[in-house]
Parts: structure tokens; C-alpha cells; sequence
């Protein structure tokens, strides 16, 4: 490895170090379907996000609320000895790409056969945490 390439690749890792995020790869769910979801919770905060997965009536939700889960224990990981409800950590970004597509055919009248695409999700969630200071406001 050439001496650029690793400099590139010490600094993407330093950078890494401080993000905390959690990948979903190949979803069997349509990346349509899962950009339903993910528009409702981008931005809000952990708990909430957490709340409207869990009572959102889409297949699509129980996927998504365990990235979430996953994404919250790898923040955990990184900053052991605080809390979770302290932090106001929030969902930052969230994107969703389109995975491989299964391709099958479906018989049609007269001899003909319909194409269909089954198809599937990437998922990236990254969080963050907001920085409260409270000021003291004397009346």
C-alpha cells in the first residue's frame, strides 16, 4: 500500500472512530417502501424515533427499529459510563440505496410470461448527539 493511500485511509478511520452508525444490508423490502419510513423518522430523537417504529402498523418498521437498536448499542460501545437519556442523541442521517434485484417470471395469458423484480435495500443510520447547555435565567 502506497504511502497516500494509507494517509487516506488513517484519516477515514479517525473519522470513523467518532461516528456512530449501523448498516442494513440486503432488506428484502423495496427501497420505495423503506424511504416511507426512514422520511418519518430522520431528525427526531432516539426515543421518539424508537416509539413510532414500534406502533407503525408497515412490515418495514420491525427492520428499521432494530437498526436503531443497533445503531444506539454501538454509540454505547464507543462511550461507556453514560447515559443513554443524558445524551440527547438523535437521528442525524439516514439513507436508504437500492440492494440487489431477484429477477423472476410470472406465466401470462397466452403463452407470454410477465417479468417481475423482487427487490431489496441498503439502510445507513447514523447518529448524533445534541449539545444542551442550560443557561440560568434570573428574573
Amino acid at each position: 500500500m502506497g504511502a497516500r493511500k494509507r494517509n487516506t485511509a488513517d484519516q477515514r478511520k479517525e473519522v470513523a472512530k467518532g461516528r456512530f452508525q449501523a448498516i442494513l444490508r440486503n432488506c428484502p423490502t423495496s427501497p420505495r417502501k423503506m424511504r416511507l419510513l426512514t422520511d418519518l423518522i430522520s431528525g427526531m430523537e432516539v426515543n421518539k424515533a424508537l416509539d413510532v417504529l414500534k406502533f407503525s402498523s408497515q412490515e418495514a418498521s420491525r427492520r428499521l427499529e432494530k437498526l436503531l437498536l443497533s445503531a444506539i448499542a454501538n454509540w454505547q460501545a464507543k462511550n461507556e459510563g453514560v447515559r443513554v437519556e443524558d445524551s440527547n442523541l438523535f437521528v442525524k442521517l439516514i439513507h436508504v440505496d437500492g440492494g440487489r434485484s431477484l429477477k423472476r417470471l410470472q406465466t401470462a395469458p397466452q403463452g407470454r410470461a410477465y417479468r417481475l423484480r423482487k427487490r431489496s435495500n441498503h439502510v445507513t443510520l447514523v447518529l448524533d448527539s445534541k449539545n444542551i447547555e442550560v443557561q440560568n435565567s434570573s428574573n
